[in-house]
């Protein structure tokens, strides 16, 4: 049973497509963050980026460099595309991007870290056997075929995806509408639609439409006599979002992963007509089976695990924010925040009110009044940079409140806690956190 579903064979259609689409958006991500100005203001004008903890070391090439660092990306999304060097062009993408996405958490976003996992999960594809300069250079490697496992491990991600997407979102802020609302008032100078954005209905419609489409669209997808019309509802939902949040390339890579759901004939009949299609269904077992698996599994309980770590973290995740990042909590909340950071030399007793806007971008300074792990990253810094000036013997105090989705301001960091003496771990609970208030 395991064999036929893992090994038996199908038309490789849909992977050949998909690697064009694939390659192609991530040369649009590369080239589309240098022409709207992403790099230059998330990792040029900064001094410094927060990157992710453990790995300090890991900031912008200086100068301008980083545009050439995206415009090589942009190179290998290319290859990727065509199909040149398909391995080593993939490999260096997902090294690529995954580089820029631990580098800073300024920009984060749950798609960013989507990437890195597809891209990681393409090296394993063979999706360069046809229709590949790879494999009209080498017409050894060309095959009309692949294994079922190929398609499987894209729809079990994307379900993982969607899945605590839709889980995330059974709160009462998204519930009642609270945070849909925050967000829409944002975007009613939109033409045309600004004005029904502000609908209570339109609230209601996109709060539960948007928990019953992630909790709901991959069975729907699987299930042949709803296929067509989850697939539209699909195309609505993500241009939706292409328009309205302006989320890059997600929602189109989305709507591509629809390829892996429809029957293999189907898409070799839309997309590669020429192409000789495969219809045996052969099973061929290979020889690396128990490593395969047993690499797919570790994969899989890694990616279930992740987006539950912080039910066993001390706190409400949307006050503490930890556990928040890589488990596909989706714009879930609106946060606002101030922060009052006082340095105090031990010895002689002098304190100094940091001025954010000496060290940080007007980006960075809304990190370091909201996000626990930057206020305490900042702090650190802050002791380095006194120790540079021959004030090695320091204290850092943080005064900061925050509101969530429109809630009054209310204490989150301990006022009265040295944070340059407190460690930051990333599976249990900082007690200078303050706990969350009782509503």
């Amino acid at each position: 049973m395991l064999n036929k579903l893992l090994f038996k064979h199908i038309d490789n259609s849909s992977l050949i497509v998909f690697r064009i689409i694939f390659g192609l958006l991530c040369f649009l991500e590369s080239v589309g963050a240098i022409f709207t100005g992403w790099i230059k203001r998330t990792l040029i004008e900064p001094e410094f980026t927060f990157s992710f903890i453990g790995l300090e070391w890991l900031q912008p090439l200086p100068g301008n460099w980083m545009y050439a660092y995206y415009s090589v990306m942009g190179v290998f999304g290319l290859l990727i595309m065509i199909g040149y060097k398909y391995r080593l062009s993939t490999i260096m993408f997902t090294i690529l991007w995954a580089g820029t996405y631990f580098m800073q958490k300024a920009s984060y976003n749950n798609h960013y870290y989507l990437l890195i996992l597809l891209s990681g999960i393409m090296v394993f594809q063979p999706a360069n056997t046809y229709y590949s300069l790879d494999a009209k250079k080498n017409p050894g490697i060309q095959q009309i075929a692949m294994p079922n496992w190929c398609r499987l491990l894209f729809i079990l991600q994307m379900f993982i995806v969607y899945t605590y997407g839709a889980i995330a979102k059974i709160y009462p802020d998204w519930l009642d509408t609270t945070f849909i609302e925050i967000l829409m008032k944002s975007k009613q100078h939109y033409i045309l639609i600004g004005d029904l954005l502000q609908q209570k209905w339109v609230h209601y419609f996109l709060a539960y439409g948007g928990i019953l489409f992630d909790g709901l669209i991959i069975p729907l997808l699987l299930y042949k006599p709803t296929r067509k019309w989850a697939f539209f509802a699909s195309i609505f939902f993500h241009l939706f979002n292409s328009i309205v949040f302006q989320v890059g390339i997600f929602p189109y890579l989305s709507l591509a992963f629809a390829l892996f759901f429809f029957e293999p004939k189907t898409i070799h009949h839309i997309f590669l007509k020429k192409k000789p299609f495969y219809n045996e269904n052969e099973i061929i077992v290979p020889a690396y089976k128990r490593i395969l698996i047993t690499l797919g599994a570790v994969y899989f309980i890694i990616q279930i695990a992740l987006p539950l770590r912080h039910h066993f973290i001390e706190d409400n995740v949307l006050w503490t924010e930890e556990g928040h990042r890589m488990s596909w909590r989706m714009m879930l909340r609106s946060k606002q925040g101030f922060a009052i950071y006082k340095v105090v030399n031990n010895k002689t007793k002098k304190s100094t009110i940091i001025q954010l806007n000496d060290y940080l971008t007007n980006k960075q300074i809304h990190l370091v009044s909201t996000k626990p792990d930057v206020i305490w990253q900042f702090s650190q810094r802050l002791k380095d940079i006194y120790a540079k000036k021959g004030e090695e013997d320091i204290s850092v105090y943080v005064d900061c409140k925050i509101s969530i989705n429109g809630s009054p301001y209310k204490q989150l960091i301990n006022p009265e806690v040295d944070l340059t003496s407190v460690t930051w771990d990333p599976f249990k609970h900082c007690e200078w956190i303050m706990p969350q208030p009782k509503l």
